[in-house]
C-alpha cells in the first residue's frame, strides 16, 4: 500500500515520556484506566514516504523470504506484500551482491525498502548508497561504535533512517555476561548505549526495537525503554514460529504493547509466507482498535441453536467485503439469544433463525430474507453503508 503521510520532525531530546512507567505505561499516580491505550508521544522518523511515530498511523512491515540477489523474485514479493497492505518491506543483505541488487529493487518497489544488515558495516554503507530508505543494524554484531558511526553518517547524508534493532539472541558479549542472560534490562542497556552514542554525534531519524521470543521479556523491555527515549518503537515478537502458535504468540505480545500505547511500526515474524505476516499484522491492529483497515465482522461462534449455515455465510461475507477500507461494523448472528441485539447495534447486520434471517441497518429492521439470499443482501447493504 503506497501511501503518503505527513508529519513534523523533531530533534533528540533525551527526555523521558511522562506517560510511561515500568509497569503499565503511565505514571504511578495515574489510574490504570488512564495508563492504557494512550499513545506514547514520539519523534517522527521518515522512511521513504511513510512516517514512523510522531502520531502517524502504526505502519505494517514484513520481510521478503526470497534471495535478495534474485531481483525479479524479490521485487515481485515486495510488491505482492505492498498490495496486501504492507507499508514497508525489509530485505536481507548478506553480501555485496545483495546490496547492489537493492538499487534495482528500490527502483521498482511500491513501498519503502529496509536493508537488514548483520556483521559487516560495509554492507550497510553499500545498501544506503543503493537507495535503502532505512537500515536495520544490530549493535551486538555490527562491529563496534566506530563502524556504527560510519554507517550512521552515511545514512544521515542520504536521508535514510536507522533502526537500532536489539535481539535477545545477539547481545554484546559484555552486556550478556554482566546480566547473566538476555533479560529485558540487558536489551534496554544495549539499545540505550547505541542511541546515546548516535545522539552525541548528531545522528537522528532513529527507530528502536528490542525483540525476544518471550512475550513477557519483550513487553517488559519496551516498557522500560519507553522511560528512556522518545524515538519511535518497531515492535514484534521475534521468531514467533509457524501456524496458529506463531499467530497467537505475536497477537498476545503485539496487542499487549499496543494496549499500553507502545508501538509505531510492527512486524509479525512467522515461519511462513510474508503475506500471512501482513494479514496477521493488519488483523492485530484492527482487533486492538489501533487502526481501521476495513469492516469489523462480528459473528457468533455458532452452537446447537443455529439453524442456518452461518460459518459459510460469515466467510463469504468477509471475503466479498475485504476490499472495503472504511470503518464498518457488520454483524452476522446465528440465533435469537444475542442476535437481534448485536445486529441492531451494527451498521448493518443479520439475525438468523430458521431458514433465513432478519436484516438490520443502524437499528432499523429492514425485513426477512431466505437463507440463500442472506449473503447477497448483507453485502449489498454493507456496500451502501460504506458509501
Amino acid at each position: 500500500m503506497d501511501r503518503e503521510r505527513s508529519a513534523h520532525r523533531e530533534h533528540p531530546s533525551g527526555q523521558a515520556s511522562a506517560s510511561t512507567s515500568s509497569e503499565y505505561g503511565g505514571s504511578p499516580e495515574c489510574p490504570l484506566s488512564e495508563r492504557v491505550f494512550r499513545r506514547r508521544e514520539t519523534h517522527a522518523v521518515r522512511c521513504g514516504n511513510v512516517v514512523i511515530g510522531g502520531g502517524s498511523p502504526v505502519s505494517v512491515q514484513t520481510m521478503t523470504k526470497t534471495d535478495t540477489r534474485d531481483v525479479l523474485a524479490t521485487l515481485a514479493q515486495v510488491n505482492q506484500c505492498a498490495d496486501a497492505g504492507a507499508d514497508i518491506v525489509r530485505v536481507a543483505v548478506p553480501d555485496m551482491e545483495a546490496a547492489e541488487a537493492l538499487r534495482r529493487i528500490k527502483a521498482g518497489a511500491k513501498c519503502p525498502i529496509v536493508a537488514d544488515i548483520h556483521f559487516d558495516h560495509n554492507l550497510a554503507v553499500a545498501a544506503i548508497k543503493a537507495g535503502a530508505d532505512k537500515i536495520r543494524i544490530n549493535p551486538g554484531n555490527i562491529g563496534g561504535q566506530e563502524r556504527l558511526l560510519k554507517v550512521a553518517r552515511e545514512a544521515k547524508e542520504r536521508g535514510a533512517a536507522i533502526r537500532v534493532g536489539v535481539n535477545a539472541g545477539s547481545l554484546e558479549r559484555e552486556i550478556l555476561e554482566r546480566y547473566g542472560g538476555p533479560i529485558p534490562e540487558a536489551l534496554v542497556e544495549s539499545a540505550q548505549r547505541s542511541l546515546e552514542f548516535l545522539e552525541e554525534h548528531g545522528i537522528g531519524d532513529l527507530v528502536v526495537s528490542l525483540k525476544s521470543s518471550s512475550v513477557r521479556a519483550t513487553v517488559k523491555a519496551y516498557v522500560l525503554m519507553a522511560e528512556k527515549t522518545r524515538w519511535p518503537f518497531h515492535i514484534g515478537i521475534t521468531e514467533a514460529g509457524p501456524g496458529t502458535g506463531g499467530v497467537v504468540k505475536s497477537a498476545v505480545g503485539i496487542s499487549s504493547l499496543l494496549t499500553l500505547g507502545l508501538g509505531d511500526t510492527l512486524r509479525v515474524s512467522l515461519t511462513g509466507s510474508p503475506l500471512e505476516e501482513v494479514k496477521t499484522a493488519r488483523s492485530i491492529l484492527q482487533a486492538a482498535e489501533a487502526a481501521v483497515l476495513g469492516p469489523d465482522i462480528i459473528s457468533c461462534p455458532t452452537c446447537g441453536r443455529t439453524q442456518v449455515n452461518l460459518i459459510a455465510v460469515a466467510e463469504e461475507v468477509a471475503e466479498r467485503l475485504k476490499d472495503i477500507r472504511t470503518h464498518l461494523k457488520v454483524a452476522i448472528m446465528g440465533c435469537p439469544v444475542n442476535g437481534p441485539g448485536e445486529a441492531k447495534e451494527a451498521d448493518v447486520g443479520v439475525a438468523c433463525g430458521r431458514d433465513g434471517g432478519i436484516l438490520f441497518r443502524r437499528g432499523k429492521v429492514l425485513g426477512r430474507v431466505p437463507e440463500g439470499e442472506i449473503v447477497d443482501a448483507l453485502v449489498r447493504l454493507a456496500r451502501e453503508a460504506a458509501k
